[in-house]
């Protein structure tokens, strides 16, 4: 970890933290990271990728830990972290890169690939596979009950997260969010309400790990982290042909609660997937939750590093 230097940049606006290692002349890999996370969810994959010869970047997301707020809450979208992207790979001058992404990450990660594809060499998806964006009209089939719907509503999540610190709304998070079921809470709790007090955390999620997220998310709150991606789902993106052709990876926990979402787990089975991404490469982590890289390490960086090799 010591290896890591962290930078802060200006870009559009806004100072964005960056975290990186690796020799500047290395080919560039780009980590972005999703929700309840921050740069520090890739740290098992920056530090063996730089061993292997590459440069990894992994900023904050503005609004997310180190990171300046946008300048406007209500106006903040997606669209203004592919921007963000653009103007951190123009200001270092760097053309070409590898993208990997989970969660929410995916979503600004595959609109940069769409909008400046000649600038990804190869994009890697962990989770969830690319798909056209659509209104999600998944959630009119959810529970009332089901976390994004609770934290899609103004001021339920902000009333929520308020009777706990940051630290302890993180720790339920990663506790809800590692299991194999959808948060879902009944109609007289909050999400917060599903983890108890004495629930310990994943085995590989240290209480170290806890402070060093607590601590960020103590300093950005979680007005922001809700605005995107929870409060943009809506957005309408202007793009002719949604459909990727760089060469992709799928790497897809098999315990992922994600692939109990309507339609997710026979998407990804079917070849239909493979219409919106059409170099698309599918491997499995047995046991693997939502934040498998983090949980295999061991399991996830070879397959990474296979695919930067082979695509190189």
């Amino acid at each position: 970890m010591d290896q890591i230097v962290h930078k802060f940049v200006e870009v559009n606006g806004v100072r964005l933290h960056l975290a990186e290692i690796g020799n500047e002349s290395s080919p560039v890999v780009v980590f972005l990271h999703g929700f309840p996370e921050i740069w520090y969810s890739w740290r098992h994959q920056m530090i063996a990728i730089a061993n292997a010869g590459y440069r990894a970047i992994a900023p904050d997301w503005r609004g997310y830990g180190l990171s300046d707020p946008p300048p406007d809450t209500e106006k903040f979208v997606f669209s203004d972290l592919v921007d963000d992207l653009l103007a951190i790979l123009d200001l270092f001058r760097i053309d070409k890169i590898f993208l990997i992404a989970k969660d929410f990450g995916l979503r600004p990660a595959f609109l940069f690939t769409l909008r400046y594809s000649t600038r990804v060499t190869g994009v890697i998806s962990l989770g969830a596979p690319h798909r056209p964006f659509r209104p999600p009209t998944f959630l009119k089939q959810m529970p009332e009950g089901f976390y994004i719907n609770r934290w899609r509503e103004p001021g339920r999540a902000e009333a929520d997260f308020g009777r706990f610190d940051a630290k302890t709304v993180v720790r339920n998070i990663y506790i809800l969010f590692s299991r194999s079921e959808i948060p879902i809470a009944d109609e007289s709790q909050e999400i917060m309400d599903i983890v108890g007090p004495s629930t310990p955390l994943p085995p590989w999620f240290t209480e170290e790990d806890l402070s060093a997220y607590g601590a960020l998310y103590e300093k950005s709150g979680f007005l922001n982290p809700l605005k995107v991606p929870y409060r943009s789902l809506d957005e309408v993106y202007d793009i002719a042909d949604d459909v990727i052709k760089n060469p992709m990876l799928l790497i897809t926990g098999e315990k992922d609660y994600f692939l109990k979402f309507p339609g997710m787990k026979d998407l990804i089975k079917s070849e239909m997937v493979r219409e919106f991404a059409t170099h698309l490469e599918i491997e499995y982590v047995a046991e693997g939750s939502h934040f498998l890289q983090e949980q295999f390490p061991d399991k996830v960086n070879p397959l990474i590093l296979g695919f930067l090799r082979k695509h190189m």
